[in-house]
């Protein structure tokens, strides 16, 4: 697996202590922009709690959205599936919660790929809770711009 962070397009990801990886070859900006893309359901990972069911499962209806919107804008020729296929790159929208909702506890959120050929390569940021406030609604929308915007052009 691959990890593309804020400090570097492809970065090396520490797989359980074995030896760093590259991003897979053929992960390449002419294959990603006209890829057939299939957005898996979403996960919540951390604290659940700090949301109620209705707003869980709003937050959860917009990581679907958001997530195969930043991919569109990213790729405007990429087409976003809405059921399986053995082509498409398969992404699942990732959210994880902080333990609570204090100034020094970071959101994070992920986009984790899937190629049809077996090859993973996730994108990995974290956000502190000042910009969750900065962007209120469009947070989970920011928060996947943010990502998809490190994907290659």
């Amino acid at each position: 697996m691959t990890l593309l962070t804020r400090t570097a397009l492809v970065a090396p990801l520490l797989a359980l202590g074995a030896a760093a990886q590259a991003a897979p070859a053929s992960w390449t900006a002419q294959r990603l922009s006209t890829a057939t893309y299939v957005i898996l359901d979403p996960v919540i990972e951390g604290n659940q709690k700090l949301v109620s069911a209705d707003q869980r499962r709003s937050i959860l209806d917009a990581m679907v959205r958001d997530s195969g919107g930043a991919l569109k804008r990213r790729y405007p020729q990429a087409t976003i599936s809405a059921g399986p296929s053995a082509r498409a790159i398969q992404v699942r929208p990732v959210f994880v919660a902080p333990s609570a909702l204090v100034p020094w506890n970071k959101l994070g959120a992920r986009l984790e790929f899937s190629t049809p050929d077996g090859q993973k390569v996730t994108l990995s940021e974290s956000f502190g809770i000042s910009v969750l406030l900065r962007y209120r609604a469009e947070f989970v929308n920011y928060m996947y711009d943010q990502l998809a915007q490190r994907l290659p052009r």
